[in-house]
């Protein structure tokens, strides 16, 4: 009987020991999903800044003077006086000087009463800014024509007229600035084609969305070369960072549907440059050709895309973001405070380290040396805080995703310490994806891969001109001037950085 008890015993601990772990599989479960319904609502109805203000402790101080109730001696009234600094108010500094590269329309106003006699003992300036919207107007060309008269031998001379200027496009009837505007306004300012006509129509204008449409493809055609060689140099220099994001493009075999096409970026901060690739895709095919000569360090998120890359091209060595590190430990603090704290104030001194360097100016050798004997150490103590927090971590919690994904990426989070010119994240390619994310929610979609391809060349030719603060309309109006006649081999010198306006 004893023994029946005993069988009956052990399988009512097994189920036990099964129910249990079931149960914490549900609650790892739950957790989860709980971390990606707040995840979701925080990206539909949260502050995307990720901020870190280190917590010193959430108990109330005491104050020093603090007398429990019981032990408070009687009180007694007595006159207090002081004296209190008060600060002088600050005044207000006044309206900024306004630009002084600014035409300036003079207006006199004499008083109303009558001056005659009278002696003017100084004038009262006020300044306005004023604005005159842009006109259209219509530029005309008037070539006289000039014969020489027939000489004694009845020839008859050939006429004499002078040649028209080279045109972006041949026989249109769009300037150069007013292709300029059109592109400006659509790829900076993100005014889609069907507004831009709305506008023309307001000056009594009747233009075509074929014809916009039209006229941005010529000006593509013309830049095609430029286009290169500003990929080119990008990607000779010996470190770029690169990131990717999607954009719905039409899709001309199902109406009415779209399919979700890339933008890979590849930015150089040295030179500050910026080249967009469209494809098809997230496939590493798009950025394993265009790297496939690429030489030196190559600095991007966790796309395993890259990892490939780097593991079959020993001339690449693969830089990680430190940003997308410490975004883990920013989404884990509502789960593990301690922790997760912990590794956001050590990311908090990583960073204010590359601050420094920053505000003095350091050149890169100077910073290299900098982080050695400031960041390294940080870092050291931070990777052996990684692997023990990781042993007693949930795996499937946030927590411990986020120290699993630094722990496999360690050596190249590290990376960043081998040399000066590298930054410390990828920050720098993130930003020059904000214009792509502002466009998609005005025109919403590429209306073909050809038109996303047009697209990804505007991109990159005014992510590189916000660079190097460069005006893009007073950029694109003079190349359009005069890259029809200019010489192939000197195109570098019309890029954004070079050409002088």
């Amino acid at each position: 009987m004893s023994k029946e008890l005993e069988n009956k015993a052990s399988e009512l601990e097994k189920e036990n020991k099964k129910l249990r772990e079931l149960i914490n599989s549900m609650e790892s479960k739950m957790s989860r999903m709980q971390f990606q319904i707040d995840q979701m609502n925080r990206l539909l109805y949260g502050a995307k800044r990720e901020r870190f203000v280190h917590d010193t402790d959430d108990k109330q101080l005491s104050l020093p003077f603090d007398v429990p109730e019981e032990e408070a001696p009687e009180k007694e009234q007595e006159t207090i006086t002081y004296v209190r600094s008060k600060e002088k108010k600050k005044e207000h500094p006044g309206r900024l000087p306004l630009p002084s590269h600014l035409p300036v329309e003079e207006i006199v106003l004499e008083p109303e009463e009558d001056t005659s006699g009278m002696k003017c003992i100084g004038k009262e300036v006020t300044d306005q800014l004023e604005l005159v919207p842009a006109k259209l107007y219509i530029k005309r060309y008037i070539r006289p024509k000039y014969i020489k008269p027939i000489d004694d031998n009845n020839i008859d001379h050939k006429g004499v007229i002078a040649e028209l200027p080279v045109f972006p496009i041949e026989k249109g009837i769009a300037g150069p600035g007013l292709l300029a505007q059109v592109i400006v306004d659509k790829f900076v300012d993100h005014l889609p084609v069907y507004r831009q006509i709305e506008r023309f129509k307001r000056e009594d204008i009747k233009l075509s969305s074929s014809t916009l449409n039209g006229w941005q493809e010529s000006i593509s055609n013309l830049l095609e070369p430029l286009y290169d060689v500003l990929k080119h140099r990008v990607l000779s220099q010996g470190y770029i960072q690169a990131d990717e994001t999607p954009i719905p493009v039409l899709d001309k075999q199902k109406k009415g549907k779209t399919h979700r096409g890339y933008y890979w970026i590849y930015h150089s901060p040295l030179e500050k440059m910026v080249f967009f690739d469209y494809n098809t895709g997230r496939s590493r095919e798009g950025p394993k050709k265009l790297l496939e000569n690429f030489k030196g360090y190559l600095q991007t998120d966790g796309y395993q895309v890259y990892d490939l890359i780097a593991a079959k091209n020993p001339d690449v060595t693969l830089v990680n973001c430190m940003a997308h590190a410490r975004r883990y430990f920013e989404k884990a603090l509502p789960y593990d405070k301690k922790q997760a704290e912990y590794a956001m104030g050590m990311f908090q001194k990583l960073y204010s380290v590359e601050r420094k360097a920053r505000e003095q100016g350091m050149l890169p050798t100077e910073r290299h040396a900098l982080r050695l004997d400031e960041s390294l150490p940080l870092m050291n103590e931070l990777g052996k805080w990684m692997v023990e927090t990781y042993k007693s971590a949930n795996p499937k919690s946030p927590l411990g995703t986020a120290t699993a994904y630094c722990i496999e990426r360690w050596d190249n989070l590290l990376a960043y310490l081998n040399d000066g010119n590298l930054e410390i994240d990828n920050n720098l390619a993130e930003n020059a994806i904000r214009p792509i994310t502002l466009g998609r929610k005005n025109y919403l979609f590429a209306g073909s891969n050809r038109g996303a391809e047009r697209a990804a060349m505007f991109y990159s030719f005014f992510a590189t001109c916000k660079k190097n603060n460069v005006n893009p309309f007073e950029w694109l109006k003079k190349v359009l001037e005069i890259i029809p006649t200019y010489k192939v081999n000197r195109l570098a010198d019309l890029l954004p950085q070079n050409l002088e306006l």
